[in-house]
């Protein structure tokens, strides 16, 4: 690890899920005629292929105080019917916006805290998805389940309806980290639900583990991926924790800012947490993401297939992207729209009869080439750039520094992350994204790259 180059490289920066990012949307948002007519375009165009579907389930009973996920604590589940009424009458208002019968490749439950919901209230929810709808022959169904409240029930109803994989929230099995970020779960909690995913079916389970957490140290790491490796999940997730308190309010200010590790102890802890599952088999994955050879996540990377959108990385991609329920986005390719982040406001403009879009942005032809050359970085660790020479010369100047210091080759128009350039994807990223250099945010936008 090279502490003074995670030093000069640690500042805020975005984790590309989108480009353009979020804050440089167009801040006229975009209209429903433009929304419903690029969707459309994208649909007709790529028919074939499917569509992918997120489901926003956004109900937790207690918050931990590390998420930055849209949510709602409350320990009342007579919530759950009406958020379900509601999000069947959104995907009806699409069914009846799209003009062929949809084929769905994908369908991901995130939250929140999908397992919140009980299993025949999760059964009545995609049942009415798939009642209108048709299956392409190679669908990937999945859900996030919280260890402490998924159960056989849950899984087995899930199975029945298709789903195959299911991805834990970890995080850290050190009781001062977890109670830090009020997030008990014993190793047991975890173990138990892994064994009767295994049991059911289930072909391919993540883990989420994060880093930078309050009270963490390499010995607590080095614990976590050991007790993670007992269990063997196909892919595991090591995220940077993304300490945003500003955005987040007082959900982050769950402990002392003096119990993060600073950024050197942090990247230490990455790099440890690396290594280790290296030397347990997986192979990275594009970023912060690691499978094992025999998981679709990595035969995807193997044959360029692999993708990254709202709903992270995937094995497989699909033009259309729909958002179902509260503050979910939607991606057609060519534009966004995010529904209200609001529960009522979602559910009073879903009642009206209308997409609770309240904003959005229209792709432009720059944004279409850069959002492709990010994609491809952040995928494949390298790209063969698209786009002019003018602008080709203006991205090789951003990317002189990190040129410079071993983190980037050029080779003509070919830009590769070398190996020690890896953990800095999201600042190579950053030298192609035109609107963060033509406008450098003047308050906190982002968390921190490293």
């Amino acid at each position: 690890m090279n502490t003074e180059l995670t030093r000069k490289y640690n500042v805020p920066g975005p984790r590309y899920t989108s480009y353009p990012t979020v804050p440089y949307w167009d801040e006229n948002g975009i209209t429903v005629k433009d929304w419903k007519s690029t969707l459309n375009n994208s649909f007709l165009g790529s028919y074939a292929d499917g569509i992918s579907l997120y489901i926003h389930l956004p109900f937790c009973e207690s918050m931990c105080t590390f998420c930055g996920c849209h949510k709602q604590i409350t320990k009342r589940h007579d919530v759950e019917d009406p958020y379900i009424k509601t999000t069947l009458k959104e995907w009806q208002l699409y069914l009846d916006v799209l003009p062929l019968t949809p084929q769905i490749r994908q369908i991901h439950l995130g939250g929140g805290t999908p397992t919140f919901f009980s299993p025949s209230n999760l059964e009545r929810l995609i049942s009415g998805i798939l009642d209108q709808a048709e299956l392409c022959d190679d669908y990937e169904f999945s859900f996030e389940g919280h260890p402490n409240n998924t159960t056989q029930e849950h899984l087995q109803t899930l199975y029945n309806l298709g789903f195959r994989r299911v991805s834990y929230g970890v995080q850290d099995y050190n009781p001062e980290v977890q109670f830090a970020i009020n997030r008990i779960q014993p190793f047991e909690n975890v173990k138990r639900v892994q064994e009767w995913s295994r049991e059911i079916g289930y072909t391919s389970i993540n883990h989420d583990l994060v880093f930078g957490l309050p009270h963490q140290s390499l010995g607590s790491i080095k614990h976590t991926i050991e007790k993670t490796n007992e269990l063997r999940p196909d892919r595991i997730a090591f995220y940077s924790y993304a300490h945003v308190p500003w955005i987040k309010g007082n959900g982050q200010r769950g402990f002392n800012e003096d119990d993060l590790p600073r950024a050197d102890e942090k990247r230490a802890l990455y790099e440890l947490g690396k290594q280790m599952f290296f030397d347990h088999d997986y192979r990275e994955i594009g970023m912060d993401h690691f499978a094992l050879p025999s998981d679709s996540l990595f035969e995807a990377m193997t044959i360029k297939e692999l993708n990254r959108n709202f709903m992270g990385y995937t094995a497989g991609s699909t033009k259309v992207l729909i958002g179902l329920g509260m503050s979910a986005i939607s991606d057609s390719w060519y534009s966004f729209a995010q529904n209200e982040k609001k529960l009522k406001d979602y559910q009073s403009r879903v009642e009206e009869g209308k997409l609770p879009i309240f904003r959005g942005h229209l792709l432009t032809d720059e944004d279409l080439l850069q959002r492709e050359n990010i994609l491809n970085m952040m995928c494949r660790f390298q790209t063969e750039y698209l786009g002019d020479q003018y602008l080709f010369e203006e991205i090789r100047e951003n990317l002189q520094e990190l040129e410079e210091d071993g983190l980037v080759e050029i080779v003509g128009r070919r830009i590769t992350l070398t190996e020690e350039g890896i953990p800095f994807v999201r600042n190579v990223c950053m030298a192609f994204d035109r609107m963060l250099q033509r406008s450098k945010p003047e308050k906190k936008l982002f968390s921190q790259t490293v």
